[in-house]
């Protein structure tokens, strides 16, 4: 991404310090110096900053889909963030200042917030107006995005007979850093996270930007929406997203026409690629291809049939047997898990939600649409499922295998395990069996302790 002027580097100095070590983002103190955005182009500036479209990666590094290559690698991790997420320690950070998963969405939040305060007293003429709307609009899903990847890395998740008690996290609406907010619930961060969505929508374009799927649209709001509701566990609206979403864009992959040797089976701009997001990138055990510390978990692997083309396009095999994963819906731009909207994950959750309403055919029909595509031509049995219950099973073990490495299984495992799929994770190193059993305080990430210290927000049990 670009910075496009002296105000934006400013104002990207301005966050820097906000989220240095001595000071939490929260708790940061601007210079009456610096200057606010003036223009439109300063207020695209803003949201075309990197940290815009970073998401946290500690749910990679805390999810079931890798494992170390072995115990002296795991204890050669640059950090012991690293170390600790892989046996989710208690003491996460053990000292070390977060890689950025706590204050790089609150930066995301901070220049949203600048945009629409900017936007609230922007003198505009006649033909700026539609250029204000969909900024503001962008800025308003930014924040959303931002706010969502929070309570869902740094609260329990979504359960409706206790949310309005849960601790959420801190509400920031407004462009000022000495505005310190105590933590929000559960419930506040979802309704706050849903208003924005729903003011986004209409000032949104319906059509999917082609050329830059950095930019929000409808298409993206909507699946954004399903993505919501589903970890909220309100299959009905989630499946409703859905469908909005698949009514104006429904493209798939025949991944018969994506090469199977290539590190790089995707463009940036592929056609089921709705909006790009990525995971920091603070980690280097969380990274996809070139990766010399951990391989894709066998047991990942031993779930694809041998007709099934994800299992050469996601993965590279090395010469002991095991893999690792390609570059995947990125192009060549990062080398860190892809966080944002595709079709194929609206394909998934349509499935789901069908499923769960007992609408065994429905939610077939839509597992099916993605499947064929995934298989070599001619290869592919159409999936058929006898109940509800055997359907839903077989749509989650695709979900499993389709949406890998992009953060989801993280927030599944904590979702299903609210539906009481009693999932439970479990490392081995060096002898050692640990394990993370269902709905654990542990899945819930600590706060930074930096954060805490300058803040004063109540941390997470762990």
């Amino acid at each position: 991404m670009k910075s496009k002027n002296y105000i934006l580097c400013l104002l990207s100095l301005l966050v820097m310090t906000a989220v240095s070590c001595k000071k939490g983002f929260l708790d940061a103190k601007p210079s009456s110096t610096i200057l606010q955005p003036q223009t439109l182009d300063d207020f695209q500036s803003l949201l075309e900053n990197n940290n815009i479209t970073y998401s946290p990666a500690l749910p990679t590094l805390a999810g079931d889909e890798y494992v170390y290559i072995s115990y002296p690698i795991w204890q050669s991790a640059r950090t012991a963030t690293e170390r600790n997420s892989y046996v989710w320690a208690v003491n996460l950070f053990n000292g070390e200042t977060s890689g950025g998963d706590w204050s790089i969405p609150y930066q995301a939040i901070f220049y949203s917030n600048n945009v629409l305060a900017g936007l609230d007293k922007f003198q505009s003429e006649g033909n700026d107006l539609s250029r204000i709307k969909f900024i503001k609009g962008w800025a308003l899903f930014a924040r959303a995005f931002a706010y969502f990847e929070l309570v869902n890395n740094f609260s329990t998740a979504y359960d409706p007979s206790t949310a309005n008690a849960d601790l959420g996290v801190p509400i920031k609406l407004n462009p000022s850093v000495d505005d310190i907010q105590p933590r929000s619930s559960v419930q506040h961060t979802y309704d706050q996270i849903l208003s924005d969505l729903n003011a986004a929508t209409p000032l949104l374009s319906a059509t999917l930007p082609l050329n830059n799927r950095e930019q929000p649209s409808q298409i993206a709001v909507h699946a954004l929406l399903a993505r919501v509701y589903l970890n909220m566990r309100k299959y009905d609206l989630a499946e409703s997203q859905a469908d909005s979403t698949l009514h104006l864009y429904n493209t798939l992959i025949d991944y018969n026409a994506v090469s199977t040797t290539s590190i790089q089976p995707f463009l940036k701009t592929n056609d089921e690629l709705i909006f790009y997001k990525s995971a920091n990138t603070s980690y280097a055990s969380a990274t996809v291809f070139h990766n010399s510390y951990t391989r894709v978990n066998p047991a990942l692997i031993n779930l694809y049939d041998h007709n099934d083309l994800r299992l050469q396009i996601f993965y590279s095999l090395q010469p002991d047997s095991s893999n690792i994963m390609k570059v995947q819906y990125d192009g060549l731009t990062t080398l860190y898990p892809f966080t944002g909207l595709a079709t194929d994950e609206v394909y998934l959750i349509k499935a789901e939600c069908a499923a769960r309403r007992n609408d065994v055919g429905t939610a077939m029909t839509y597992l099916n649409d993605l499947l064929i595509n995934r298989y070599s031509t001619n290869t592919f049995t159409s999936v058929t499922a006898s109940t509800s219950t055997d359907a839903l099973n077989k749509i989650l073990i695709e979900r499993r295998k389709e949406l890998v490495w992009r953060n989801l299984r993280w927030y599944d495992i904590k979702r299903l395990n609210k539906e009481g799929d009693n999932i439970i994770l479990t490392r081995l190193l060096n002898g050692q069996i640990y394990t993370l059993p269902p709905n654990d305080p542990r899945d819930v990430f600590p706060i930074p302790d930096n954060e805490i210290s300058s803040s004063g927000i109540q941390q997470n049990v762990r």
